[in-house]
């Protein structure tokens, strides 16, 4: 299965989706603003589907993306 099938998002990918670095993908994990991520083994995985879904929450709760659109 290659990266683009995959169902789930490493930290890299992520941060590059979300053009932010792996290391605020981290902080926003632990502070519970991000979506939620699977550890395995010593990584993070985020399913495409929680992304998506956070994605969507956030861009409903944006007061300045509901004007704009």
């Amino acid at each position: 299965m290659s990266e683009v099938d995959s169902p789930f998002l490493t930290t890299r990918e992520l941060a590059r989706l979300l053009r932010r670095t792996p290391e605020a993908i981290r902080s926003m994990r632990h502070r519970g603003q991000g979506p939620r991520g699977q550890r395995v083994g010593r990584g993070v995985l985020y399913r495409r589907s929680e992304v998506d879904a956070w994605l969507e929450a956030n861009a409903a709760a944006d007061p300045l993306g509901q004007r704009a659109a």
